[in-house]
């Protein structure tokens, strides 16, 4: 399959995901739109929308169930709003910039998907013929089978008619490890028909970006921030996973960096909960390695609690120090084309800090656009001594705006949890 880039218009986005039941007190498409001037001044530009279609009532999960048990794909649940609000909630979203992708949930459906009646040979059976789920633990939802060429084509087919009926941007697809890599390739040359669309796998495996998606999860890092947070590895342990995780990553794709979602958030805890005092340094860090960066609802506020999965329980808005943080950080992404995401940013050189079980320092380049960023990754104060000729120059801190000459040896002193991010003059 040929590896095409992602589409240009990603190359400096931030992907921001939408819980959209927790978002406001109504969880609609109406209220919802009034944070949009919030999320425009925030920087974000591509909201992704967790599943909108009707939730499954047989074998349900709590009060109001879990958005991935999808009783039809080719509807929006009547909670949230109409079809043709979405419609012009999408077109308002895309004039003010941004773009639009939908969770798709292909691996599996509800109990009472009308699919179970119409067409129950797209189902896998169990050993009495019945259905199933595809972990025992997911009662809530039972298995498709995609040995059936028939369910394959429903399937793109549902996906073409959200595309050509709502005019999203493309689509984060769930588990996507769980569906055959050869199915998604045919979706993609599919989607690709109606509009070129931009697709992010629930999936770390690298294969998945041959034909199929532009991006996966990076998981890996994710658990690395978490254990350094809490004293079980260190910055040594981060910078031994850069050449595996950065410099052996295909050079034509993009890997999601994160600090939350809408799955830690609820089962593992708030970024808060899990980072603590290291928060701005680990988003820092995600923000300027070379990843795509993910913000989940709630982040920009400084939310601290694990939002319910199966309830209604509304996200926290108030004013909150990260929220000027990641607006620095998305607007320094967009300016310095150094930062951009993956194959379009500049190349990342690790430097030696003559401190790295505690620090961490590298070099994004591209062209002119230098970046420096240097970060103590411990809760003591500490020292980055950096010696390398590839520094020298005149440079300017992004939020402090202190101004610096550096040349080939240069000494940081950083307080707990500190960072500079420097741009080269």
């Amino acid at each position: 399959m040929p590896k095409n880039l992602p589409l240009e218009w990603t190359k400096d986005l931030t992907i921001y995901e939408i819980n959209l039941r927790q978002y406001t007190p109504s969880g609609t498409f109406r209220e919802f739109e009034t944070h949009l001037p919030r999320l425009k001044q925030l920087g974000v530009g591509v909201l992704w929308f967790m599943p909108l279609q009707p939730i499954g009532e047989i074998e349900r999960k709590g009060t109001l169930g879990s958005y991935y048990s999808i009783k039809d794909y080719l509807e929006i649940d009547p909670l949230y709003g109409t079809m043709d609000e979405f419609i012009t909630l999408v077109d308002k979203i895309h004039d003010m910039g941004m773009y639009v992708i939908l969770d798709w949930v292909a691996n599996h459906t509800a109990w009472d998907n009308k699919l179970t009646v119409t067409n129950p040979l797209f189902y896998t059976c169990n050993e009495m013929g019945g259905f199933k789920p595809p972990f025992p633990e997911w009662a809530d939802v039972i298995e498709l089978n995609y040995k059936n060429p028939e369910l394959r084509k429903y399937m793109v087919d549902s996906m073409k008619y959200w595309l050509g009926k709502t005019n999203i941007d493309g689509f984060r697809c769930d588990m996507a490890n769980l569906v055959p890599l050869d199915f998604w390739q045919y979706a993609r040359t599919e989607l690709d028909k109606v509009k070129p669309v931009f697709m992010l796998a629930e999936a770390e495996q690298r294969e998945m970006l041959n034909g199929a998606f532009d991006a996966v999860y990076n998981w890996n890092v994710f658990h690395t921030f978490n254990n350094i947070a809490k004293g079980e590895k260190s910055a040594w342990d981060l910078t031994a996973m850069i050449d595996r995780e950065i410099y052996q990553f295909p050079a034509h794709a993009y890997q999601m960096m994160f600090i939350s979602n809408h799955d830690e958030n609820s089962w593992n805890g708030s970024e808060i909960e899990r980072l603590h005092y290291g928060l701005e340094a680990f988003a820092v860090l995600y923000f300027t390695l070379t990843g795509i960066p993910l913000i989940y609802n709630g982040q920009e506020a400084g939310a601290h609690k694990r939002l319910s999965f199966f309830e209604k329980d509304e996200i926290e808005w108030k004013d909150d120090k990260m929220f000027p943080l990641y607006s620095r950080l998305i607007e320094l992404k967009k300016s310095n084309e150094a930062l951009w995401n993956g194959p379009y940013g500049g190349k990342l050189i690790m430097l030696d800090t003559k401190n790295g079980r505690n620090t961490i320092a590298y070099i994004r380049q591209k062209g002119n656009a230098k970046v420096l960023v240097v970060i103590n990754l411990s809760g003591y104060n500490q020292f980055a001594h950096l010696n390398d000729l590839q520094l020298e120059g005149h440079y300017q801190e992004i939020f402090s705006d202190e101004k610096f000459t550096i040349f080939d040896d240069y000494y940081f002193n950083l307080g707990p949890w500190g960072y500079k991010v420097l741009l080269s003059k």
